[in-house]
């Protein structure tokens, strides 16, 4: 009994760690990036990214939309393998229903991870976006999601994509693992 509250007064005492996830990086960018995930802010959102990762659908999953000086967007685990096709990468979502957006007053700074969508504000569904710089014009419209804690030298070093859209040519980096933590 006393062992028992022992225990609880120290878990209680402990400070609470956020969930997240770490990518390990693979291609002309190779190494780790750690997302901390904002669950208080966007606990659905957040879920979904945590379970894609503990069921591995983001494993092999390619960064298919690189804008230098802006983001990198990945996640589209229907169609952006690194050993499918690819010819609808960006397209695809998960077999998971969209999600109503989840918007906050946090600025998208470096670092910031956003969820993608389509034109309506609730279709965001698997692919999300790290920032490479501000870009304070997405706030309110797109669903931020969390914050790279740790290898923004990493995601400096991802491949980049050419044309306004920011398509990767070639063979593009991927997300060789993505897992999860709490």
């Amino acid at each position: 009994m006393i062992k028992a509250l022992i225990s609880i007064m120290i878990l209680i005492s402990c400070p609470v760690y956020a969930s997240g996830i770490v990518i390990d990086v693979q291609g002309e960018a190779t190494g780790s990036i750690t997302i901390d995930l904002f669950e208080d802010i966007a606990p659905n959102h957040t879920k979904r990214i945590l379970t894609l990762s503990e069921e591995g659908l983001y494993d092999g999953v390619v960064f298919h939309r690189v804008i230098e000086g802006f983001m990198a967007q990945t996640g589209d685990v229907q169609f952006g393998k690194i050993s499918g096709t690819r010819q609808r990468v960006g397209m695809g979502g998960s077999e998971y229903p969209d999600l109503k957006a989840e918007f906050s007053n946090i600025n998208y700074d470096r670092g910031i991870v956003g969820m993608a969508r389509s034109q309506h504000p609730n279709s965001a569904n698997s692919q999300f976006f790290i920032m490479f710089s501000e870009g304070s014009f997405l706030n309110g419209q797109y669903t931020v999601i969390g914050k790279v804690t740790s290898g923004l030298d990493v995601l400096d070093k991802i491949k980049r994509g050419f044309g306004q859209n920011g398509s990767v040519l070639g063979e593009p980096d991927f997300m060789k693992t993505v897992i999860g933590f709490e």
